[in-house]
């Protein structure tokens, strides 16, 4: 499956004195990836709107300045889902020049709300994602 692509600008309140991108907001650029991934996935491939996954770890490798007013591409791309977990790459780009500036990878948890546990991933979102539906096993 292609990557998932979003594009944004840069705003004054994300940049330290210098003019580059704060460490801490590049988690809120896989966070508006996501979003902006997941309403996709609800108006154009039937992914239900009650679905709840919940980030268990986050990683992020930093490999090249952002600056204030940069427009950036946001790429996503869903590699793995397991029984109720999901590994996500998110990567920064220029939009400009392409160059690969952050690769973020974050483990998630399909969660059911009202218990706070972990549950399975609906077959709806497997196929909205682009992921086959599990197989059921009968006796």
């Amino acid at each position: 499956m292609k990557p998932f692509s979003h594009t944004f600008r840069v705003r004054y309140a994300e940049v330290d004195p210098q003019s580059v991108v704060f460490n801490s907001r590049y988690l809120e650029y896989a966070d508006l990836l996501v979003s902006e991934f997941f309403r996709e996935a609800r108006e154009e491939r039937g992914m239900p709107a009650d679905v709840e996954f919940h980030v268990r770890r986050a990683e992020v490798d930093y490999l090249a300045p952002i600056r204030l007013e940069e427009l950036i591409e946001g790429r996503l791309t869903i590699e793995r889902i397991g029984n109720s977990s999901m590994e996500t790459l998110v990567t920064l780009h220029g939009a400009q020049d392409g160059d690969l500036r952050a690769e973020m990878r974050l483990l998630t948890v399909h969660v059911d709300l009202p218990e706070g546990r972990p549950t399975p991933v609906p077959d709806a979102v497997r196929t909205a994602f682009g992921f086959p539906a599990l197989e059921k096993i009968d006796g």
